[in-house]
């Protein structure tokens, strides 16, 4: 198995960017999920309940700073762009804690998946794509690690999937087949909620290895692992 696509997301709900390469740690990939947006009482708003936010599109600058649409994300145009989606008083809020997190710091999904899941993979919004795996191999995969290099990644449990998938990220059209598609055929679950047990940079094309958790568990013994 090798990597066949990396993905960072700097803005949560915005389109992300595709990477040749990234260095990983116990937030996942650097820069990922770093910005998000806040209505006017201070709440996380998402595209499950404003999908014009997937319109957007967010990169990280060299100087580790993410753009929006390629202006600043504290630029007035930034701002006013999800003011006009979420309404007056909504602004761009840094954030680099874990809590930025929905579930677990990556997300990692498998070509062979995707395949069978039949749509476009950037629906899943993955951070890592693992290709020349068979089938829904994935699904067995929780509880072991997954080796790339000297990088090892923990797989936790199966992702469950919500209205996010419904949109096609290029033209945002809705298609609500495909969230019935994921919940009849595989259980509401695709691609696998993720840590990191010990970071390092990785890039596409890099071999990946399935293998037990014994770091795991040696790290759990001592009390570093929750």
């Amino acid at each position: 198995m090798k990597i066949v696509e990396l993905w960072r997301y700097p803005v949560k709900s915005m389109a992300g960017e595709r990477l040749d390469g990234a260095r990983i740690d116990a937030l996942g990939i650097e820069g990922d999920r770093v910005v998000h947006v806040e209505d006017a009482r201070g709440r996380v708003v998402t595209a499950r309940t404003h999908p014009q936010l997937l319109a957007h599109h967010a990169v990280l600058a060299p100087s580790g700073e993410p753009l929006v649409d390629g202006a600043p994300w504290t630029h007035p145009q930034a701002r006013q762009s999800v003011a006009g989606i979420v309404g007056q008083g909504a602004r761009l809020v840094r954030d680099e804690t874990a809590d930025r997190f929905d579930v677990l710091p990556l997300l990692v999904a498998t070509d062979g998946a995707i395949t069978q899941f039949g749509y476009d993979g950037r629906r899943l919004r993955p951070n890592i794509v693992v290709g020349d795996v068979e089938g829904l191999a994935e699904r067995s995969w929780p509880g072991h690690c997954l080796r790339v290099g000297e990088v090892l990644i923990g797989v936790q449990d199966l992702r469950g999937r919500c209205v996010m998938t419904t949109f096609d990220p290029d033209t945002l059209a809705q298609d609500p087949k495909v969230l019935k598609r994921i919940v009849t055929e595989f259980g509401g679950e695709l691609a696998l909620n993720c840590h990191v047990i010990r970071g390092g940079e990785i890039r596409v094309g890099d071999t990946v290895e399935l293998v037990t958790c014994r770091e795991k568990m040696r790290a759990q013994q001592a009390g570093r692992v929750t």
